[in-house]
C-alpha cells in the first residue's frame, strides 16, 4: 500500500504533475477519476506507475481491461522492482538472509545501509552502526522472511544525488535532485550538460544502458528512472531503480520549457 504522503500528493498534485509531462492530455488522480470527464473510447491511458493497487483502482472506476495491463505483466514489473534486481551494477552491495550474514558484513565495513527489497518513499531503511540492535535483528529476520532478503549497502559519503531517466527503452535526460534521510525533496534546475560534466556520468550511463538492454527492455517498456550517487570523492554509484515516472522526469520537461522561453532561460 502506498505511504500516506504519496496518496496526498496523488489528491492534490497529480493534475498538476503529470500535465507537465501530458499538457495536451485529460490528467486525474487514480483515487479522484471520474470517467464521466473523459472522452471514449479511450486509445491511450497512462500512469505514473503501476502496480496492482493502481490496476484495481481503475478496473474499479470502469476503465477497460484492454487499457490496463495483464496480471503478468503486474508480476514482472513487481519482480524487477525487488531490490536485488540491480545489485549486478552496484558495488560491494549484498543480498542478507539472516542475522549472521549481517554480522560477517559488519566485521568487514562498519557503517551499512539496510534495504527492505519492495520499499519506497524513504521506507523500509535502516541505518547500521558498528553493530546490531535487537530491533535490527528482528527488523532482518522478518523481512528477509517476507521478502526473501535484505539488501546491505555500504554507507557512502554522498555529497550529490542524480538520475538516469528513460522512457519506453530510450534516454529522457538526466535529473539532479535533493534527498533527505532517503526520502526525495526537490530537483535542481540544471539542464542535461551541466549534469553529466558536474558528475561525469557517461561511464555509468552506458554500463547502465548495456545492463538494461541485456535485463529490462525485453521484459518491461515503459518509464524508468535509475538513481545515483555521487561521493566526495567524485565516485558514482547506482542506488536503485523506480519502474515508473519520477519528479525528475517532471523536473527536466519543465527545464526544457523554460529554456524555449526568454525568462526561463534567464531564470535557469
Amino acid at each position: 500500500m502506498p505511504p500516506r504522503s504519496a496518496v496526498d500528493f496523488a489528491r492534490r498534485d497529480a493534475k498538476a504533475v503529470m500535465g507537465v509531462l501530458y499538457p495536451d492530455a485529460v490528467c486525474s488522480s487514480v483515487y479522484d477519476l471520474e470517467l464521466s470527464t473523459l472522452h471514449f473510447p479511450l486509445s491511450t491511458l497512462t500512469v505514473w506507475g503501476w502496480d496492482a493497487v493502481v490496476k484495481h483502482e481503475l478496473g474499479k472506476r470502469g476503465v477497460p481491461e484492454s487499457l490496463l495491463p495483464s496480471d503478468e505483466e503486474i508480476a514482472t514489473i513487481r519482480e524487477l522492482q525487488h531490490r536485488s534486481t540491480v545489485l549486478p551494477l552496484q558495488e560491494d552491495c549484498h543480498e542478507v538472509h539472516g542475522v549472521e550474514e549481517m554480522e560477517a558484513l559488519l566485521r568487514q565495513r562498519e557503517h551499512w545501509v539496510l534495504k527492505a527489497p519492495w520499499s519506497g518513499a524513504g521506507r523500509g531503511l535502516r541505518w547500521v552502526h558498528g553493530g546490531l540492535t535487537a530491533i535490527d535483528r528482528d527488523w532482518i529476520v522478518k523481512t528477509a522472511r517476507e521478502q526473501r532478503c535484505v539488501v546491505a549497502e555500504p554507507r557512502r559519503d554522498v555529497v550529490a544525488d542524480v538520475a538516469l531517466e528513460y522512457v519506453d527503452g530510450r534516454f529522457f535526460g538526466y535529473s539532479y535532485f535533493k534527498t533527505g534521510s532517503g526520502v526525495y525533496k526537490e530537483n535542481i534546475a540544471w539542464p542535461d550538460e551541466r549534469i553529466e560534466a558536474e558528475f561525469s556520468l557517461l561511464p555509468v550511463r552506458e554500463k547502465v544502458e548495456r545492463w538494461l538492454e541485456e535485463n529490462v527492455w525485453p521484459r518491461y517498456r515503459g518509464p524508468l528512472g535509475v538513481d545515483l550517487m555521487v561521493d566526495r570523492q567524485g565516485q558514482v554509484f547506482v542506488s536503485e531503480i523506480n519502474f515508473r515516472h519520477t519528479m525528475g522526469m517532471v523536473a527536466h520537461e519543465r527545464i526544457r520549457t523554460m529554456k524555449e522561453s526568454p525568462v526561463g532561460a534567464t531564470e535557469i
